[in-house]
């Protein structure tokens, strides 16, 4: 009976509810902005920082420290799906709100 009640309340939900498009508070377009550009800055230099990361620790594993070279080479994958993530952050979100 509750069952019924939750689909039939969403579903009139659903009809009634138009989906508007998404815009910023007044006076909050400029922050947000920043904001978001500031972080886009600081995903770009640790995606940079981590190639290098993982580059150092091969280029130190090459001798007697097999590990460490796995390791680094380990680590590229996470930082490539890292940096990819970040740059599909904005359409992963927009079909997820649409």
């Amino acid at each position: 009976m509750i069952l019924k009640l939750v689909v039939a309340g969403q579903a009139v939900l659903a009809a009634d509810a138009p989906n508007p498009a998404p815009s910023a508070p007044p006076g909050m377009e400029a922050v947000a902005t920043s904001f978001l550009s500031w972080g886009k800055w600081i995903l770009l230099v640790a995606g940079v920082l981590g190639f290098m990361i993982c580059a150092g620790m091969m280029i130190i594993g090459r001798r007697n420290r097999s590990q460490t070279a796995v390791d680094g080479a380990a680590g590229v994958p996470w930082v490539l799906a890292g940096l990819a993530l970040t740059s599909l952050a904005a359409g992963i979100a927009g079909v997820a709100l649409s």
